[in-house]
């Protein structure tokens, strides 16, 4: 049976740990849509675009990976992709009361959709954009967490 599988996020940079799992999920499902979210309430370091297009960048050679955006409920845009699974990451124990509420109101909002958790390499275990953001903001190294062209264009934005 085919199956697509829609991981969502705001990757804000995206991260190794996301391109992990992203590599990771095309070995279990036939698709792969990474889902970038408009997300405007975060104040998102990049815009909409740029995130599409370095997470494109980043994932470049990935058979079965799609790098889409959306903005408006992640259960109506899984429905739009003919998808039946929502993919989370779970990098530590904290993420998981978060990711628990959301997989239930998608459960309640789309009850033909399932939601699956993935951790990174524990490698990845404790990358979050967020920090990857505060590091390049400071003058740190972030080549091991992000791709060249989001450490490229972090060192462009932070300069």
């Amino acid at each position: 049976m085919k199956t697509t599988v829609v991981y969502p996020g705001t990757f804000d940079p995206i991260t190794n740990g996301h391109a992990d799992i992203v590599r990771r999920a095309v070995r279990l499902f036939d698709r792969v849509v990474l889902a970038v979210a408009a997300n405007p309430n975060k104040a998102p370091f990049f815009s909409l675009d740029e995130r599409i297009g370095l997470a494109r960048e980043t994932l470049k050679g990935v058979e079965r990976v799609e790098v889409l955006g959306f903005d408006g409920l992640l259960a109506k845009f899984v429905a739009e992709q003919g998808g039946r699974v929502i993919l989370r990451g779970l990098r530590a124990v904290s993420d998981f009361e978060h990711e628990f509420q959301l997989a239930g109101m998608n459960r309640w909002l789309a009850p033909e959709l399932e939601t699956l958790f993935l951790t990174p390499a524990e490698e990845y275990a404790y990358v979050s954009s967020s920090l990857v953001r505060e590091i390049a903001s400071l003058g740190g190294d972030i080549s091991h967490f992000v791709s060249p062209p989001v450490k490229a264009a972090l060192d462009a934005r932070v300069g």
